[in-house]
């Protein structure tokens, strides 16, 4: 799937190791300024350190959308010289979720096996791009979800069935099927 904070806590639950790229959507990144992850988390303090060396210590925790949120800042913004490259308003906060750490982990690994995304994109994207092109590279033929995901299931199906062929040849799939 795609980058979920919840999905990979539930991934995580169920023991499976998550590899994938965090799309950087910070709008601040967008506009020449700081993003999050130029801001240094320090677990034994729980604070974070801006790229001044400020530190933003923790103030309150929230919920939002299901999510356990901790929120740091710091007052010190007002007389840095970075500012201008960092906020454009009083002071920069940062929100911490309660599981972070699974994200950094995320994160981590990916640094650690660059390839790994070559690897996905290979493996697991290709079947997609396959089934839409047999599609037509167009939309799904029928309307309400019941009937699209039975659309879908057929283009699995057939997808897979290929994909048998190709492998173990028709006549070890004909036996297959017929024992």
């Amino acid at each position: 799937g795609y980058f979920n904070s919840p999905e990979i806590l539930a991934c995580h639950e169920a023991g499976i190791t998550v590899t994938l790229p965090k799309p950087l959507t910070s709008g601040a990144k967008a506009d020449g300024r700081f993003g999050k992850q130029d801001f240094a988390y320090l677990p034994e303090e729980d604070a974070y350190r801006c790229p001044a060396g400020e530190r933003l210590s923790y103030r309150y925790t929230n919920e939002e959308d299901g999510k356990v949120l901790r929120r740091y800042w710091t007052t010190a913004c007002q007389s840095c010289s970075l500012k201008t490259q960092c906020t454009p308003g009083s002071e920069r906060r940062l929100t911490r979720w309660e599981h972070q750490h699974l994200l950094e982990a995320v994160q981590h690994r990916l640094d650690a096996n660059p390839h790994a995304m070559r690897q996905r994109r290979e493996t697991v994207e290709h079947p997609f791009g396959t089934m839409k092109a047999r599609m037509g590279a167009t939309h799904f033929l029928t309307k309400t979800l019941p009937k699209v995901a039975a659309e879908m299931a057929l283009s699995v199906l057939a997808y897979n069935l290929t994909r048998v062929m190709n492998i173990v040849g028709v006549k070890p799939l004909m036996a297959a099927i017929a024992a």
